[in-house]
Order: C-alpha cells, then sequence, then structure tokens
C-alpha cells in the first residue's frame, strides 16, 4: 500500500490514526493482522484515501467483503452477440474481470485482428498490451495507457487475491514484459474508468477511440466495452478500415 501523504512518516501516520507503529508497518506489508474496520476508515481518513484505495486497504487488512462474482458463465445468451452486432461500426467487446476478450463484433475484430485470432490464453487487452508485438496492436499511446490499465487490474485482482488463475495470469504476463513487471511492482490501484486510445494503422491513418465500459447486471464478471471515435477523422478511418476488412 503507497502513502498518499508521502510527508509523514510511519510512525506519524500510525499516531494520527491511533494505531501501534508494529500494527501499521504489517499493514503496509499486507501481513495478516486482526482490524476493525473503524481502525480501518481511521487509518484511511488520515492517508486521504480515495475510495479505490479504501477499497484496497480493507483486502489488504482482509477485512470480509461482499461476495465477489466468480467467473462469467461460459455461454453468453444469443442476445449479447445481436447487442454487439447492433453497435457495428463502432469497435466493441465483451470481456471479463481479467480482461479475456469472450465475444466481439465486425469492427472490433478489424481494430484487432491479432488480439481475436490469438490463442485464447492471449486473447486478452492486457496481454496485447505489454506481451504482443507493438505492429500487432499500432496503439501510440501506451505509454500514457500502461500505468492505468495496470492500476486498474490491480483493482480488480484484489478481489480475487488467493484464486490461482489469477496468480498463473501475472507470473505469466510479468515474465513476458518487463515494463508490465515494473509497473505492477508499484503497487498502484484504481476502479477502471473512461480511457482514450489513440492507433496509427498502416494504410488507414490515426484513429482516436474512447472506451466506455458497462457491467452487464444479469452477467456477473462481465463487462460490454464500446470504443467510440472522438473525432471526424477516426470515424471516417473507421469506416475505411472496415471497406477494406470486408474485401479481405
Amino acid at each position: 500500500m503507497r502513502r498518499r501523504t508521502p510527508g509523514l512518516r510511519r510512525e506519524e501516520v500510525a499516531q494520527l490514526a491511533g494505531v501501534g507503529i508494529t500494527w501499521y508497518t504489517w499493514l503496509e506489508q499486507g501481513r495478516p493482522i486482526n482490524v476493525s474496520s473503524q481502525v480501518l476508515d481511521a487509518v484511511a481518513r488520515t492517508l486521504f484515501l480515495d475510495a479505490a484505495e479504501r477499497d484496497h486497504l480493507y483486502r489488504l487488512a482482509r477485512i470480509p467483503q461482499p461476495p465477489v462474482a466468480g467467473d462469467p458463465p461460459a455461454e453468453i445468451p444469443g442476445d449479447l452477440d445481436t447487442v454487439l452486432t447492433a453497435l457495428d461500426p463502432l469497435p466493441a467487446m465483451l470481456v471479463d474481470a481479467r480482461t479475456d476478450v469472450l465475444r466481439w463484433n465486425r469492427a472490433y475484430a478489424a481494430l484487432h485482428p491479432a488480439l481475436v485470432s490469438a490463442p485464447v490464453g492471449e486473447r486478452n487487452t492486457l496481454w496485447q498490451l505489454f506481451a504482443a508485438p507493438d505492429a500487432q496492436h499500432h496503439i501510440v499511446n501506451r505509454d500514457e495507457r500502461a500505468p492505468e490499465a495496470v492500476a486498474g487490474f490491480r483493482y480488480r485482482y484484489s478481489q480475487n487475491v488467493g484464486d490461482p488463475r489469477w496468480q498463473d495470469f501475472v507470473t505469466r504476463l510479468r515474465t513476458a514484459s518487463p515494463l508490465f513487471s515494473l509497473l505492477w511492482a508499484r503497487h498502484d490501484v484504481a476502479p477502471p474508468r473512461l480511457c482514450d486510445k489513440r492507433y496509427d494503422i498502416p494504410g488507414i491513418g490515426e484513429v482516436s477511440l474512447r472506451a466506455t465500459g458497462m457491467e452487464l447486471a444479469d452477467h456477473p464478471g462481465v463487462r460490454l466495452v464500446v470504443h467510440t471515435p472522438t473525432d471526424r477523422r477516426s470515424r471516417e478511418n473507421i469506416d475505411h478500415l472496415l471497406r477494406r476488412a470486408t474485401h479481405l
């Protein structure tokens, strides 16, 4: 856990929160401790934690949380495929909490041909961002997106601590990507939010998209993510990309 008030020493934080220095040190290290929600609230107030960081603090302390949705159902209902199709020409996909891509529409496939044709274990947005060759994803603002993507992933990871499938994925990605390993070691955490992605597609040109994710209440663990062009040139280039894909 990183302190939002770096000017405060551990002793000062512990004193302001009314806890012992040893206890607080163990909390930062994620060691098992006995603690009440009232004490955690005091620590959160002292450190000026936002909602995501407060949630992460509770998980570090192993305070019981509401049940976490398990893996999405193996079968995605046909009505969701209908929704994806209706969203063309906006690139759209269904993704689970580990960022595995479950379904996609024609526009998304045209934008990410390497991802949708990848083996199941690599058909993952985080894997493609960090472990795939740059020529496959064409993202030109990866340096900007990478820290945000890792912080958002850690937010979801903290809800699945101890799940061997999540641990295995993190281990594989840290081995495959030194950049991911470096960012993962920073322990940044943030809730998922709107993000912009910029592409430079050979033969097409620049495309700027804003990704909006929506949790599906009837399908726990599944999000619908829609990518909307941010300007007219991007809309036109998406149309060109779709026409080119149609003739391949």
